[in-house]
This record gives C-alpha cells, sequence and structure tokens, in this order.
C-alpha cells in the first residue's frame, strides 16, 4: 500500500532553515507527481510545492525565492528546503502523492517559527 513518512520539522527560530523529508513507499515513486502541502493552525490546507516525475517544480508565490522541493527516485524520498524561515511558515507539512485516482497523504511534520 501506498506510504508516505515525513521527517525533519521542529522548532526554529525566525530566519532558520530546515529540510524536511518525505519517504515514499508502495507505489512507482519516479513516475509519480510529488507535491508539499501546509496546514497552519486555523487555515486550510495549501499547496507550498510540487515536484513532477522530470524534476520540473512549482511554488506558491508566498515561497517561491525560500523554498525549494527536490527528489531523489534511488531512495524514493522527496524533499523540501525551507530557508529563511518566518514565523508565518508555522504549520504541520504534508508530502502527497495521486495515484489511481486516489490522495494519499502522510502523517505530517510539524514546522513551528519562533523566537
Amino acid at each position: 500500500q501506498v506510504q508516505l513518512v515525513e521527517s525533519g520539522g521542529g522548532l526554529v527560530q525566525p530566519g532558520g532553515s530546515l529540510r524536511l523529508s518525505c519517504a515514499a513507499s508502495g507505489f512507482m515513486f519516479s513516475i509519480k507527481a510529488m507535491g508539499w502541502y501546509r496546514q497552519a493552525p486555523g487555515k486550510q490546507r495549501e499547496l507550498v510545492a510540487r515536484i513532477g516525475s522530470g524534476g520540473t517544480t512549482t511554488y506558491a508565490d508566498s515561497v517561491k525565492d525560500r523554498f525549494s522541493i527536490s527528489r531523489d527516485n534511488a531512495k524514493n524520498t522527496v524533499y523540501l528546503q525551507i530557508n529563511s524561515l518566518k514565523p508565518e511558515d508555522t504549520a504541520v507539512y504534508y508530502c502527497y502523492t495521486n495515484q489511481w485516482g486516489s490522495d494519499y497523504w502522510g502523517q505530517g511534520t510539524q514546522v513551528t517559527v519562533s523566537s
């Protein structure tokens, strides 16, 4: 079955950096697009970055100069490098893929930006 397991979140000061990882299994990772979403308290879940099977990337306008999504097909892992963190980046970050018409999500990893 499809499994997505995120890691790498934590508490960081404004201006800091984190690298989130999502280990995927149960499907042919290399041929599927992957995405990172986030959900802040009281807000809807939003797409922050997406990477296609060929490596094409797209970003939300609010993060495009600070976030970088990448993938390692040999490790079945997608990454999200987050730089210049701001308090408004505080959220649970989720890994996402769509397989056979169904949405799959990881359990999420908490990112908290606070001094």
